[in-house]
């Protein structure tokens, strides 16, 4: 065996780090625990044979499969996180009985889909130590992508209206009496220039290195209300090349958007910092922050919509048109009556339509251009929509 998997074999989940989720799961704890002591004793150098290794290794890929079917089954949202985190333990397994199988390129990019679909789908928070050495396993000895892309040039900021307040580089206490206190929507100047992404993340070429290997879903088509949206999941690489290298010509736009990137992919994480404006909750102590990417190409939309979180929408590079409306003028907006769409108002908020829906009329909108470096503070349930006039890189945190 591999030096460097037996050394893995040493990050999987033992019984007893385990035992306790698997209670009321008979099914899983049967397999997982056979699987377990199959690689404590592979670790000392006891091997059960092939005939036992090929039977845990079917039940495993059984499990896995079963409980990418529970997740399946109604809105991922109220999918329990004890089926996401047997997911993401049996997807780590099914790895390793791969790898002791066969270490070829071709077998370690099937293992790194399986490892990508894991984090999306399933809990990986416990085991992360593990998800990294994986990580940096299966892309060692991969072809180097050779391929250029663009290194963007940085936006000169430009002079224009806004029609909210705008702060620069204010204190904790300011920003919280004037801005999350006060509910008060607010662009933020000058809170991001230590950011190493600010400058790193203009070579698309770093990001093809970091994260290219690497599997996200991504949204197809400009705007996801839309009867034309669909989502794929594709490469980074893939994404990359058709939304800004040289196959990006007669593409449809494409748009990752929304995505936990960080928590997938750690050394992109290491260029951004989580603002401490994050910090101001009314819980004792501060729920945690999710922490959402979003890449894409000039004209990528995101329709007027709220959000039930304190947003901080931070921009790395490229610029957005935003405009903002008060959850008091819910009713004049329009919702969706659907579920999945019930945040989303129907209308074209750059292109208001009165005659089809005249409550716009009372609707006080304030628009803004969001520059590179800019941070804006939306409050919960805000209305935005947001247009990207240029290729460009947000992160949003959202947080209690």
């Amino acid at each position: 065996m591999d030096l460097l998997l037996l050394e893995l074999l040493k990050l999987l989940p033992r019984w007893e780090d385990i035992e306790d989720l698997l209670q009321d799961e008979l099914e899983a704890r049967y397999i997982l625990k056979k699987a377990t002591i199959h690689m404590e004793k592979l670790q000392i150098g006891i091997s059960g044979g092939d005939s036992e290794e090929e039977e845990i290794k079917y039940l495993i890929c059984a499990l896995v499969d079963r409980n990418w079917e529970r997740i399946h089954t109604g809105h991922f949202s109220s999918v329990p996180l004890s089926i996401r985190k047997i997911y993401a333990i049996g997807c780590y397994f099914k790895i390793f009985f791969l790898l002791l199988e066969d270490t070829r390129p071709d077998q370690k990019e099937e293992c790194s889909g399986i490892l990508d679909e894991a984090q999306l789908l399933g809990c990986m928070e416990d085991w992360s130590e593990l998800k990294i050495a994986l990580m940096d396993y299966l892309d060692k000895g991969k072809e180097e992508i050779t391929e250029l892309l663009p290194v963007l040039e940085p936006l000169v900021r430009i002079s224009c209206t806004c029609d909210i307040p705008q702060l620069d580089a204010p204190s904790l206490k300011e920003f919280q009496t004037k801005c999350f206190q006060a509910q008060q929507p607010t662009l933020l100047l000058n809170t991001m220039e230590h950011w190493p992404a600010r400058k790193k993340w203009l070579d698309l070429n770093y990001l093809l290195r970091v994260a290219g290997n690497r599997t996200v879903p991504i949204e197809i088509g400009s705007n996801y209300a839309s009867d034309e949206w669909s989502q794929q999941l594709v490469k980074i690489r893939d994404f990359l090349d058709r939304q800004f290298g040289s196959k990006k010509a007669n593409q449809e736009i494409e748009y990752l958007a929304q995505h936990e990137l960080f928590s997938q992919i750690p050394a992109l994480k290491s260029d951004i910092s989580v603002p401490d404006y994050c910090s101001i909750s009314k819980d004792d102590p501060p729920g945690s922050v999710d922490i959402k990417a979003w890449l894409g190409p000039a004209g990528t939309i995101s329709p007027m919509h709220y959000d039930p979180k304190h947003n901080l929408l931070c921009q790395v590079f490229g610029s957005k048109r935003i405009i903002l409306a008060d959850p008091k003028d819910t009713e004049n907006l329009y919702p969706h009556d659907s579920e999945f769409l019930g945040n989303t108002s129907q209308i074209d908020a750059a292109k208001l339509d009165m005659k089809t829906y005249p409550l716009l009329e009372r609707v006080k909108f304030y628009e803004l251009l969001l520059q590179p470096g800019d941070c804006l503070y939306m409050p919960p349930k805000w209305w935005h929509y947001v247009k990207s006039e240029a290729p460009s890189f947000s992160v949003s945190f959202w947080w209690e």
